[in-house]
């Protein structure tokens, strides 16, 4: 039988039950749609957490208190070892470094208040961060040492407090009720609801030390940003870190009280972690696809019921068992192909609708549909369709012409 034939046949057939048969591929077209959509989303998630990642910069290692488990008592990080790891003869593979003490604080201003990151830093910071000001400009040397009330915004927390990202220079914030002159407002950075760079205040780590929060350590900071000198160093900055601090802190190698991540190390858990996540959510949209499939199989049982005699009637005019069998596989193909059509299009319509609501929630997360996902979808809708028809089919093709025709 020609396959061609065999498909508007189908076609045909399926067409004289419209109810029946578009309820059939509503199962299809739902469970490709929540393929799509689900993978879509989970890929746009991906892409928004890793650029905010890579946003941070480039060539950054970053140093925090507490490594192994066998270190009973972890020693700080502090400024002593900013300047040990500063030193160009002690670790000649780093460019930069960047001591930063952090916190959340209460951001108020003419009754507008927001809770926000607060980040106490030093100049270092707009290097290895590549920071630039829209407006004002950036904390300096001086500003360190005399321990300046004076902040950076950035520019969602601008907008948040004064309802604009632009003239905010000279007007007076309070952080936890103190006061503090805004003397910048940082370039968008950009990110997720998960790292929204543009929404935390920056000031000068020495006020931060002194008036904001405070440590067991006087000169005890929370995270250094290290800077290598390009990005083949860094593998040697990092041990070079490593070393000074086994040095400065007595530790031994494998009892660190240290951890150094790169921003290699970051991507790979998000993505690990986002990959995961997107085969859960695509996994339990298949499931809806294996519904839709035994409904296939269902309404084409049905109808090989309700054709007994027709089979009958084919096969006594010289159908052969192979002609019955493509005649129905190709009817339950046709219904999972087209239910697949419209889920592509379905999927692709509710990816664009949680764009634009992540849009309105300034939550960065573009949807993304690959070529790869839809050809997933729609060859695993068309071979469902062919494996819950297969039984039906056969059963048909099986017939004896003489029970079929005496069927009632």
């Amino acid at each position: 039988m020609n396959i061609i034939a065999s498909f508007f046949e189908a076609l045909e057939s399926l067409s004289s039950n419209k109810l029946r048969s578009g309820l059939t591929i509503l199962g299809i077209v739902i469970g490709v749609a929540a393929v799509i959509a689900m993978i879509s989303i989970g890929r746009g998630a991906e892409n928004s957490i890793t650029g905010s990642i890579q946003g941070i910069g480039t060539n950054l290692l970053f140093v925090f208190r507490g490594g192994s488990a066998d270190v009973r008592n972890p020693q700080p990080i502090t400024l002593g070892d900013v300047n040990a790891i500063s030193d160009p003869f002690q670790a000649p593979s780093v460019a930069h470094v960047a001591a930063i003490l952090q916190g959340q604080a209460k951001v108020t201003y003419a009754g507008e208040s927001q809770v926000t990151t607060v980040e106490g830093i030093t100049p270092e910071y707009a290097i290895v961060r590549n920071y630039h000001t829209t407006e004002g400009e950036f904390i300096t040397e001086e500003h360190i040492l005399s321990r300046s009330s004076v902040a950076l915004l950035g520019p969602d927390i601008a907008d948040k407090l004064f309802g604009r990202k632009a003239g905010i220079v000279g007007e007076t914030i309070r952080v936890d009720g103190q006061p503090f002159r805004v003397i910048g407002v940082l370039e968008s950075k950009g990110g997720s609801s998960f790292s929204n760079q543009d929404d935390r205040v920056l000031i000068p780590l020495t006020t931060a030390q002194a008036r904001l929060f405070h440590r067991s350590n006087r000169d005890q900071v929370d995270l250094l940003m290290v800077e290598a000198i390009s990005p083949d160093a860094v593998p040697s900055a990092s041990d070079q870190v490593a070393q000074i601090l086994r040095y400065r802190h007595k530790t031994k190698i494998g009892a660190d009280d240290f951890t150094i991540l790169t921003q290699q190390d970051f991507l790979d858990t998000a993505r690990t972690i986002t990959n995961i996540l997107t085969i859960f959510l695509g996994g339990i949209a298949a499931i809806s696809l294996l519904v839709g499939g035994i409904g296939i199989m269902n309404i084409m049982l049905v109808s090989v019921t309700e054709r007994t005699r027709e089979i009958g009637l084919r096969k006594a005019l010289g159908a052969r068992k192979i002609d019955i069998l493509v005649q129905f596989l190709t009817e339950s193909a046709a219904l999972s192909l087209v239910g697949g059509i419209i889920g592509i299009l379905l999927g692709w319509g509710i990816s664009f609708v949680v764009g634009r609501i992540a849009a309105a929630n300034n939550a960065n997360i573009n949807p993304s549909i690959g070529i790869d996902t839809i050809l997933l979808a729609t060859l695993f809708s068309t071979a469902v369709g062919l494996f819950f028809g297969l039984y039906p089919a056969n059963r048909a093709a099986s017939l004896e012409p003489v029970e079929a025709l005496r069927y009632e």
